[in-house]
């Protein structure tokens, strides 16, 4: 169950990343992730109050506010460490932050096999493999290689943290829920300071209905992240962190195809490799 909820959790959230890239070439990445996250949280709600969800609420709903705080930050960051570039040494880094629910794993007395271990470290360097990091070229700005960690870290946390959020399916709705809602309070309030900084939440020469116009996008985007992080949480109650934290973290693996499949860019030979090599991870993890 463990394996076939993380690699669900991977489906998902590549989708979603390859989705939201393709919406950030129509609109302001922030504005895309608040935006996404308003209508995650409209279904959310329905579904809490739906299921009475909201009687769960406990102390442990502050993993889920943490989450909320960490992710818009993670994202920001990765979003300005891949304006700075390369993205080729950006992308693959921020795959890195899967040594986080890892760590917690082993701290909370985790021990995987021999087999898993090996299948662990094959699907890590497959992840940032399959990323296409450039190993030639112009110099890394040290900037955006600290916001690039951050964002890995962030990335990390959130998965470690979310697991931590509720201990039932009812609990996870609301713990999801709450999660949005931190996320669209904490974007919102960014988006806010930028427009009042003078920067545009629309491109230029266009209104609210261009947010119409993408609706099933932004909608896509936002409940299938959701749904990762429902996904994830699952997989993690149920079996290893260490194994659920890498699985799901194959999710480079199927932007990168997504992109292949819809946009026809070509996969680079390190990128080919490292789909290569996560699979026999995969293959390696799912055996121990």
């Amino acid at each position: 169950m463990t394996a076939l909820f993380a690699l669900a959790t991977a489906l998902l959230w590549g989708l979603a990343d390859f989705g939201g890239g393709l919406l950030t070439r129509r609109l302001p990445a922030l504005t895309v992730v608040v935006a996404s996250q308003v209508l995650a949280v409209i279904a959310l709600g329905a579904v809490v109050l739906g299921t009475g969800a909201w009687r769960e609420a406990g102390p442990q709903l502050w993993f889920a506010v943490a989450a909320g705080l960490v992710g818009p930050v993670a994202m920001l960051s990765f979003y300005k460490a891949l304006a700075l570039g390369p993205m080729g040494v950006v992308s693959p880094l921020g795959s890195l932050g899967v040594v986080v629910p890892v760590a917690a794993g082993l701290v909370l007395g985790e021990r995987p096999g021999p087999g898993q271990f090996a299948g662990i470290a094959v699907a890590v360097v497959g992840i940032v493999l399959a990323g296409g990091p450039e190993l030639r070229g112009a110099p890394v700005q040290r900037q955006a290689v600290v916001l690039t960690l951050i964002a890995a870290f962030g990335f990390g946390a959130v998965m470690a943290l979310i697991a931590q959020a509720s201990s039932s399916v009812t609990g996870l709705f609301l713990a999801l829920f709450v999660q949005r809602v931190t996320n669209v309070a904490a974007g919102g309030a960014a988006l806010w300071v930028r427009t009042r900084r003078g920067a545009p939440a629309l491109p230029a020469g266009t209104g609210p209905q261009i947010l119409w116009a993408l609706l099933p996008a932004l909608a896509f985007v936002g409940l299938a992240d959701v749904a990762a992080n429902g996904t994830y949480s699952v997989a993690a109650q149920h079996g290893p962190v260490t194994v659920a934290a890498v699985l799901s973290s194959l999710y480079p693996v199927i932007t990168a195809l997504a992109a292949f499949a819809v946009l026809k860019e070509r996969l680079r030979t390190v990128q080919a490799a490292g789909a290569g090599l996560a699979l026999a991870g995969t293959v390696l993890l799912a055996a121990g």
